[in-house]
């Protein structure tokens, strides 16, 4: 962020259409289960950065549906966000040390949460996603979304988590839940997946 500004390349991201596509996906699946006639959907942006979520939702006319709150570990992008966007509720934690109240909100998405494991081993990672896929969705009321680099690409980055279908699936069905969805329709070089309470 220091080097490219409040934006998706500060955010270390290639660009912004394709984290709006990310961000069109992950919604997607609160939209679909929710009944907005009825209630705002209570969102949680695990990972918020600076809060690109509510600049999408605000474009695409979506924000007056979401009761939004954008968690992060880095206090850096927690000030930025508070800063940038005073009347939304941020707040920095880092959920595995101060753990989410149970059935606290409907929905976390986790976006570019699991994409790069920089210095860790598969392993390492592998175990810092276990327990965040438990933690979350404790906490979640109807699900959680998440996204991830695919192995079905043509070379693998080794600063990058790539998570193949058997793990990823394994892991869910033993130990979440047997009801998800695999997305893998949007054209970018992962995955994401919706787990439903």
């Amino acid at each position: 962020m220091k080097k490219h500004g409040p934006n998706a390349k500060g955010m270390d991201w290639p660009n912004p259409d394709d984290l709006n596509r990310r961000f069109k996906v992950l919604t997607d699946f609160a939209f679909k289960y929710s009944d907005l006639d009825t209630e705002k959907i209570h969102l949680t942006d695990l990972g918020c950065g600076i809060g690109l979520l509510i600049d999408y939702l605000t474009n695409n006319d979506l924000i007056k549906l979401i009761n939004y709150k954008g968690i992060d570990i880095s206090p850096l992008m927690i000030e930025f966000a508070s800063q940038r966007l005073p009347n939304y509720n941020f707040e920095e934690r880092d959920v595995l040390r101060n753990k989410l109240s149970e059935n606290g909100t409907d929905y976390i998405i986790m976006n570019g949460v699991f994409t790069e494991k920089r210095e860790l081993t598969h392993e390492q990672m592998f175990d810092f996603f276990t327990q965040m896929i438990t933690e979350t969705f404790k906490s979640a009321r109807k699900g959680i979304a998440f996204n991830v680099m695919s192995t079905l690409v043509d070379w693998e980055r080794d600063d990058l988590f790539h998570l193949g279908l058997d793990q990823l699936t394994e892991f869910i069905t033993k130990k979440i839940s047997r009801n998800f969805i695999i997305r893998m329709d949007y054209g970018l070089y992962e995955y994401t997946v919706y787990i439903n309470k």
